[in-house]
């Protein structure tokens, strides 16, 4: 986990996984990098909102596989769901609810998050039955943030079509996905007046 900046109420504090989705970042927003799954994600944005000073909002920047031929470019999330946790049967054992979907504000696809890199065409079907995305911190920080009570942002680019091809892929598009996810970043500055 490593923060620059100072998080404050009145300013977004931008997360992202790791250094090279962040490489063109030009902020003077707080950005937290949280290094790659579920787990180091969670410690990172808990660690930093139970400092107690909690930032406008989280912006959740990173790249994404994609679970359907065609799906390109950059979206923002509009759901985030966990493909490596399995609610039902917690929720038949327990009666309760733990792990569940949760909605975000944005418009755009479901993104599955899970503690592995999907690259296997087989899991690739079988998540494109319940989400459009899927990457490893999305769902993670969007949990960490809903217990704070902090809105969250989560814009990802894809970067790979999560197939036999994804690693290669990922390490082939991951600089061109990071000055497009600063490019948006700069545009929703500039448009919603927080630079």
């Amino acid at each position: 986990m490593i923060l620059t900046g100072t998080v404050t109420p009145d300013r977004p504090l931008i997360v992202v996984a790791l250094p090279e989705e962040a490489a063109h970042l030009d902020t003077a927003h707080p950005v937290l990098l949280t290094g790659v799954g579920k787990v180091c994600a969670t410690l990172a944005v808990s660690r930093v909102l139970a400092a107690g000073v909690l930032p406008r909002e989280i912006v959740n920047l990173g790249t994404a596989g994609a679970l359907r031929p065609g799906l390109a470019g950059i979206h923002e999330i509009s759901r985030v769901v966990q493909h490596d946790f399995d609610t039902v049967t917690i929720h038949a054992l327990t009666g309760r609810t733990f792990g569940g979907p949760l909605d975000l504000a944005g418009a755009g696809p479901v993104l599955a998050t899970g503690d592995v890199f999907v690259s296997d065409p087989v899991l690739r079907a079988a998540l494109a039955e319940h989400a459009d995305l899927v990457d490893m911190e999305g769902y993670a920080v969007a949990a960490a943030a809903d217990v704070y009570g902090v809105p969250v942002r989560m814009v990802k680019q894809v970067s790979d079509e999560a197939d036999g091809e994804a690693v290669t892929g990922w390490a082939e598009s991951v600089d061109a996905c990071a000055r497009i996810l600063a490019a948006w970043l700069t545009d929703w500055q500039d448009t919603a007046g927080v630079r």
